[in-house]
């Protein structure tokens, strides 16, 4: 009876251990990556032998920034997923780089005599005190000979000079060694984080219904990622189509090196909430004026920071739109607006991302540690039921269900977005998790483009050359800063702005000295005189534009007269030399063309009659 009882326990343990599944580290290289404004979803692949049962697949070495609720696992055939877990390895920290390691090293080194000198310098100061408080010689009834004096005087000089000498010094190593210091920290900020994150670990638990190979696609989503749209123009001529350069400026801190990887570029955000808005009762009261902005122009300027100093490699967007920079070596950043109610986005790796309201053209911004992330949750994988806690906290993943089989399959939703633009890099690209960003070049083309001078010689005498696109639509471009180039030369920064254009783009290519406006008062055909009650004003202005090229151009000029919005004060325009004028702004508009080496000038002339009792300024 007790051999029947050892073999069935025998039996028993033995089921039960055959029942445990095997592990197996699962160490994968991405494939693919489909880059978002902010974030992006990686693809990884792998073919692994599994044998006949359960198992359980160990993905190591992933980034810590992964969101647990994106993660995705696709397989096909004979291969039932049974659950999906997220967890983080502590034990294996993720490694920093050599450039990394020496920076640090060379910081400590810094550090250390640093220390050394500041204590030398105490020392000094010391002595200096010591030295001071016991230069009195001799006692009350003591008298001291003139030799005795002079050698006290002589011996106090010396040591006081040779101490102070020794205190400057010890001053300018240490103000040089903490230059040294700031500068080793900048670099370490264009460089990575310094701080250490648990590396990530997702576990499968499969079910293979019979033996072999299978290939199984693991994807999820990574914070500290991004990328933004700039562009160069090129113009050599206004007779020749405008070159466009597409450019995405890729920047990436994820822990995990992509290496000659597909990538995709979307305009698309998964961070930004897709629920439809609702609009709120708007209340008035007291004291709830509307805000007012005291911007001079569309470029905004500043310095970003954290509590050590500037922070070189920082993003600086304009919320909502894909217009962005980055800072410097420095911490400054210029960026150009698209309007005056534009918010500005602040972020970089470990620090709070902050968004503020534009409300001057200089705006510094001082962004504090995120604390949340040393905040890491840690979900163990367990058997029979937990593995329904663990399916629970992973929604999106499932398996693919085969014809004969009754697996069940991973949906994958299909979003179709009009306003969403993707962009499939033809060649495999390297991007290294070093926080450096990466120009990935996108596309060229050369756009037949109408070209036309615009000036408003009121504000400026200054003629800027414009573009004008139509069907600009089929290049998918998106919002954001261009260099632009004419005639090989550098011109500087414009604002490809889509947001509001209908069917003609239009981009501002700047100023072309070779076409001058002048704007001047004739004095001899203004007048001022008193009729009864009233006082009338005239006042002529003359506009001359000068053609220096050796070809015709097109120009736009805008002037304006004034308007009245009173009955008492009457306004007459006398004379626009044919420009159009708009009666509900004020606003004269001539479009004319100007042969080569040519000028034509334009006259404005226009009434302004008042009470003489009010004294009204009229320009």
């Amino acid at each position: 009876m007790k051999k029947v009882i050892c073999v069935v326990f025998i039996w028993f343990s033995c089921q039960l251990f055959a029942q445990e599944p095997i592990e197996k580290i699962i160490n994968s290289e991405v494939s693919e990556v489909t880059i978002y404004l902010d974030g992006a979803q990686v693809v990884r692949k792998k073919s692994i032998e599994l044998p006949l049962g359960e198992s359980i697949l160990k993905f190591v070495d992933l980034s810590p920034f992964i969101d647990a609720q994106s993660i995705q696992v696709k397989t096909g055939g004979q291969l039932m997923i049974l659950g999906v877990n997220h967890q983080q390895d502590f034990m294996s920290k993720s490694e920093k780089s050599d450039e990394l390691k020496k920076l640090e090293k060379l910081q400590k080194e810094v550090k250390e005599n640093m220390d050394i000198e500041n204590a030398m310098l105490a020392v000094v100061k010391e002595d200096i005190l010591f030295l001071q408080t016991n230069k009195n010689i001799g006692g009350k009834d003591q008298t001291l000979n003139v030799a005795d004096l002079q050698q006290t005087a002589d011996f106090y000089s010396k040591r006081l000079a040779s101490l102070k000498l020794q205190e400057l010094e010890r001053s300018k190593t240490i103000s040089k060694l903490n230059e040294q210091l700031n500068d080793i920290y900048k670099q370490i900020q264009t460089i990575t984080s310094i701080k250490e994150f648990a590396k990530g670990e997702v576990l499968v638990k499969v079910n293979a219904k019979n033996a072999g190979k299978f290939e199984i696609v693991l994807s999820y989503l990574v914070s500290n990622v991004s990328w933004y749209p700039s562009y160069d123009i090129r113009v050599n001529d206004i007779d020749e189509p405008l070159q466009l350069i597409y450019k995405a400026n890729v920047k990436q801190d994820t822990k995990e090196d992509w290496k000659n990887v597909k990538l995709i570029l979307s305009s698309n955000d998964p961070n930004i909430s897709n629920v439809a808005p609702e609009l709120t009762p708007y209340y008035l009261g007291a004291y709830n004026n509307p805000y007012k902005y005291n911007l001079t122009n569309n470029i905004i300027t500043g310095i970003v920071s954290d509590e050590q100093g500037p922070i070189p490699g920082a993003r600086v967007m304009v919320k909502g739109t894909t217009i962005g920079t980055e800072t410097d070596f420095d911490g400054r950043y210029t960026i150009t607006i698209p309007d005056q109610n534009s918010q500005l986005t602040f972020s970089y790796i470990g620090m709070m991302e902050e968004t503020r309201s534009i409300t001057s053209n200089n705006m510094n911004v001082q962004l504090v540690e995120n604390l949340v992330l040393d905040e890491v949750v840690i979900t163990a994988y367990g058997s029979g039921r937990k593995n329904q806690k663990v399916e629970d906290k992973v929604s999106s993943v499932t398996s693919v269900k085969n014809k004969t089989e009754e697996n069940l399959i991973i949906p994958t939703q299909q979003v179709e977005n009009e306003t969403q633009v993707y962009f499939e890099i033809d060649r495999p690209y390297t991007v290294l998790s070093n926080n450096k960003k990466t120009s990935v070049d996108v596309a060229s083309y050369d756009i037949d483009a109408s070209y036309q001078y615009f000036a408003i010689p009121k504000l400026n005498e200054e003629t800027y050359l414009k573009a004008n696109i139509t069907k600009w639509e089929q290049y998918n471009l998106l919002a954001g800063e261009a260099q632009v180039f004419f005639d090989d030369a550098y011109v500087g920064k414009t604002l490809l702005d889509i947001r509001f254009v209908t069917d003609t783009l239009q981009i501002s290519l700047g100023r072309d000295k070779k076409v001058s406006v002048q704007r001047e008062k004739m004095k001899e055909f203004t007048t001022k005189q008193f009729l009864g009650s009233k006082k009338e004003e005239t006042l002529t202005w003359k506009t001359t534009v000068k053609n220096n090229k050796n070809k015709p151009i097109v120009i736009t000029i805008l002037d304006q007269v004034p308007i009245s919005n009173m009955e008492d004060i009457k306004v007459e325009v006398l004379n626009t030399t044919n420009g159009k004028q708009n009666t509900e702004n004020g606003e004269i508009k001539w479009e004319v063309e100007i042969p080569a080496l040519s000028k034509k000038e334009f006259e404005l002339k226009y009434s302004v009659e008042y009470p003489k009792t009010k004294n009204i300024i009229v320009d």
